[in-house]
């Protein structure tokens, strides 16, 4: 995510979750005359940030506050990419790597 003059990124909390092997990581994104950033602008760079393969990082909620241009995004950072398949739902995997190829139907 390349970050702009006008828009600004926090780590506002960071937790361990050893059991589930991963760290739950809370950012809030200034993002001044602009849109709600991208899940996968935010991806890149918590990546980028925590020096992890891009596919190990789940953005899980972006909550963007009501007539302000302030976002608090929560991040899962996983060890690896097996375990985050064993743990994140089926939709958090959809919403972060985008539709795969669909069976059936009229093609």
């Amino acid at each position: 995510m390349s970050v702009a003059e006008n828009e600004a990124i926090r780590v506002i909390e960071v937790k361990e979750n050893p059991l589930l092997r991963r760290k739950e990581v809370k950012l809030r994104v200034d993002h001044f005359g602009k849109g709600t950033p991208r899940r996968n602008e935010i991806r890149e760079y918590v990546a980028k940030l925590y020096n992890v393969p891009v596919d190990v990082v789940f953005v899980v909620k972006i909550k963007t506050e009501y007539g302000m241009n302030i976002s608090t995004v929560t991040v899962h950072v996983y060890e690896s990419r097996e375990r985050a398949l064993e743990i994140e739902s089926e939709y958090i995997i959809i919403r972060n790597e985008g539709k795969k190829e669909e069976m059936g139907g009229n093609q």
